[in-house]
């Protein structure tokens, strides 16, 4: 049945970029902010806006109180957006409860894949490489057990099996006791989830982490070929490629395969990425990762090399059309290469130290444009932000026909040079610094590059950073003296 009238529950750019393509499909929007969102620019973005109770991040997880504000506002579709209840079965179910449209795969498949331990048993069942682990909801003693077997060189990685956003996750080196890392990822991901069981698994030394975008009706399931997100803060991206670079062609056709079973397996509707970490020295190993089904952060690049409306695909399916229907009949073939970047409110110190989310008002917000540029993001001169939500203010997206890399990379410096973001601190500097290492034009910057080279990085982005302005100084003390 054909949606009519969208609650979106989420906030930010992704809110704005969700109600530009539904109001261009024709649908009515209505966006949601807390008590502390109020000023968003995002609040604009469509026919009506719903007032949520409480502040922060509690107010967009608060799964009754979302549902209510969408039902009083007359809607028959929720998009959640990524982030806050995007992954949630319990919030897929109340929609439906509710008579409400959900924009996302089933409560099932939100259940499958939100628990790790699942979903790789899964990927066991269906023949898709994995890095070896211990099951789900691992106890101490079996940790250390599975530690001691991978031998003296074998790190692990203790992850969160409801996790996701680097959250729940540490590094234990081999011949170090994980004790304290499995306290406070079992701690992280209690207040990130609500649930604090933890795995482990073989650490993969250095790694190129690729994922392949797929598509479902229910029924039938494609591919939309993949992307590069090995640049890493934290186990959290902030800049991402499409197509994957310098990926042999067997390795692509295996990675769109082990996807592609996956997503048949849960009989997906909507989007979902499978994510995979690919051996960075050559050796074309690749294991299993995770299965977000939801829309990424990163979708936006592959939407730039195949001119596909990955939003308008899952608005589509989840009201009624197959993949035919959705326009999925041939699926482009990637032409160029894309960059996107996060641009983060974070302050970045000369030891590499990096900080963010401490909240600030923009004075000057000037994106960049031109052929081929594209920035999804919602500040502007005068926005108050908040340290209450994540610090992503901004996504470059940058597209190039040519299909050398260091052409878009370039772009992508020259854009970012363009961005004229003051009154708080962004990581602009530190996204130029990296675009100008040849290590992420060859493909051979692995999740651990930026880790590995931030003082490096730090006094290049000190150099790249913009020299200071006596005029924005004097707004900036105007306005801190303006405060009651």
């Amino acid at each position: 049945m054909p949606l009519r009238r969208l609650f979106i529950a989420n906030r930010g750019e992704i809110a704005i970029r969700i109600a530009r393509t539904a109001k261009e499909m024709g649908l009515e929007v209505v966006t949601a902010y807390s008590a502390d969102d109020a000023g968003s620019p995002h609040r604009q973005a469509g026919d009506a806006a719903a007032a949520l109770p409480g502040a922060g991040p509690r107010a967009y997880l608060d799964i009754a109180a979302v549902v209510q504000a969408a039902k009083d506002a007359g809607c028959d579709a929720m998009h959640p957006g990524y982030g806050f209840l995007s992954e949630s079965a319990a919030f897929a179910r109340a929609c439906a409860a509710a008579g409400l449209t959900f924009v996302g795969p089933s409560a099932e498949t939100l259940d499958l894949f939100g628990d790790k331990a699942q979903a790789r048993a899964l990927a066991e069942r269906e023949g898709v490489p994995l890095a070896p682990a211990t099951g789900g909801g691992a106890t101490l003693a079996q940790v250390r057990a599975f530690q001691d077997a991978q031998g003296p060189e074998g790190d692990i990685m203790l992850k969160a099996v409801a996790g996701g956003g680097g959250k729940g996750m540490r590094r234990v080196p081999a011949g170090e006791d994980p004790a304290g890392a499995y306290e406070l990822c079992a701690r992280e991901a209690e207040a990130a989830f609500g649930d604090p069981r933890l795995y482990a698994e073989l650490y993969i030394g250095r790694a190129r982490h690729i994922e392949v975008q797929v598509v479902g009706d229910g029924a039938e399931v494609v591919a939309v070929h993949d992307r590069e997100c090995s640049l890493q803060r934290r186990h959290q991206k902030i800049i991402e490629i499409a197509p994957a670079p310098h990926v042999p062609a067997d390795v692509r056709a295996r990675l769109r395969d082990a996807a592609l079973a996956l997503a048949r397996a849960a009989k997906l509707k909507g989007l979902a990425t499978v994510e995979f970490l690919l051996d960075a020295d050559g050796r074309e190993t690749c294991a299993f990762l995770e299965v977000n089904p939801r829309l990424q952060v990163e979708h936006t690049v592959t939407e730039a090399v195949t001119g596909l409306d990955l939003v308008e695909i899952q608005l589509r399916i989840a009201g009624g059309a197959s993949l035919a229907e959705a326009g999925l009949v041939e699926i482009p073939a990637p032409r160029g290469s894309a960059v996107q970047l996060r641009v983060n409110l974070e302050t970045l110190s000369a030891d590499g130290t990096l900080s963010g989310g401490g909240g600030g008002t923009i004075l000057r917000y000037e994106p960049p444009s031109g052929p081929g540029v594209r920035v999804d993001g919602y500040g502007r001169g005068g926005y108050a932000t908040s340290p209450s939500f994540d610090s992503l203010i901004a996504k470059l997206i940058v597209h190039s026909a040519s299909e050398d890399l260091a052409v878009a990379l370039a772009k992508a410096e020259r854009a970012a040079r363009e961005f004229v973001i003051t009154g708080v601190d962004t990581n602009l500097p530190l996204l130029r610094a990296l675009l100008e290492r040849p290590e992420v034009a060859d493909a051979q910057a692995s999740t651990a590059f930026i880790e590995a080279n931030l003082p490096l990085l730090a006094a290049r982005a000190a150099e790249l950073a913009p020299a200071p302005d006596a005029a924005v100084q004097a707004q900036a003390a105007a306005v801190v003296g303006a405060a009651p």
